[in-house]
């Protein structure tokens, strides 16, 4: 186990072996994602963590059941009118149509697999006791974003930009920003991107809005977690002082990085333009 720069303990996708190894790549073929979500990678610095959340809450990603459920989230989620991007924005700051399309991958990627896994944990903190058996979902989806970049420690970004994520990660919330948010560190390959993502969020979270979208957006999955967690499936926990550590971490990255998220990355998609916002 290292922290390979994370903000929290987590065993890293390169160092991953046996079991961890396999969870992984179940993870990332079931969710359709090409990287490890650092929930998941926290979960496996835990013995018998991993197996027990992943195994309780696969059964949820049958064809179509996450899919339609996070597709009716977007579709309630209330997002700050008046946020925009326009193209000229873009080109100003220097941001390259490569760019632009490396930006809209990474921010794909976190808009589909923070949703999925906002509805899935939400479940498994909701779980009633669960029916089914683990892994009983066959084979997942292909990933739906081929490649991501390198996720950036802080240290390997220059001054400034290590900075800007760090501020970044204070908006929305107020938990000091404890765990950094991974698409910030994605998102620093394009620091340009960063300081635009700024000038459209701060003012957004220095009047407000920003904390109520997305404590209303956490609200309105809510229903939505009560249900899935009917189906969630069946896995012997791992022993009790294990157990609490892992509802810990559960509950800490679903109403803060990821519970904020959901909501940032959608308006982020939505102020570059409908192409992006799919």
């Amino acid at each position: 186990m290292t922290t390979g720069g994370d903000p929290v303990a987590a065993v890293t996708e390169a160092e991953a072996t046996g079991e961890i190894a396999d969870l992984f790549a179940d993870i990332r073929a079931t969710i359709g994602v090409p990287v490890v979500n650092l929930v998941w990678r926290h979960l496996a610095t835990m013995p018998r963590a991993l197996p027990w959340v992943w195994d309780t809450v696969r059964p949820l990603y049958r064809p179509g059941r996450l899919d339609s459920a996070a597709e009716d989230l977007r579709a309630r989620m209330d997002l700050p009118p008046g946020a925009t991007l326009p193209p000229a924005a873009l080109a100003a700051a220097g941001l390259s149509d490569a760019d632009l399309a490396g930006v809209g991958r990474v921010l794909a990627s976190y808009d589909h697999s923070n949703t999925i896994n906002l509805l899935a944990l939400g479940a498994f903190l909701r779980r009633p006791g669960g029916a089914g058996s683990p892994r009983d979902t066959g084979p997942g989806p292909a990933p739906r974003v081929e490649h991501l970049p390198k996720l950036l420690t802080l240290g390997e970004m220059a001054p400034a930009t290590a900075s800007l994520v760090a501020q970044l990660n204070l908006l929305g919330e107020r938990d000091e920003g404890r765990i950094v948010a991974s698409m910030w560190r994605h998102l620093a390959h394009w620091p340009a991107f960063l300081a635009l993502s700024w000038a459209v969020l701060d003012p957004l979270d220095a009047s407000g809005v920003l904390r109520t979208a997305i404590t209303g957006n956490l609200r309105k999955a809510v229903a939505s977690q009560e249900a899935l967690s009917l189906d969630l499936g069946q896995a012997p926990p791992p022993e009790p002082a294990t157990e609490a550590a892992a509802l810990f971490a559960v509950r800490r990255f679903t109403e803060h990085p990821i519970g904020k998220m959901v909501t940032i990355c959608r308006i982020l998609r939505h102020a570059m333009g409908a192409a992006t916002a799919r």
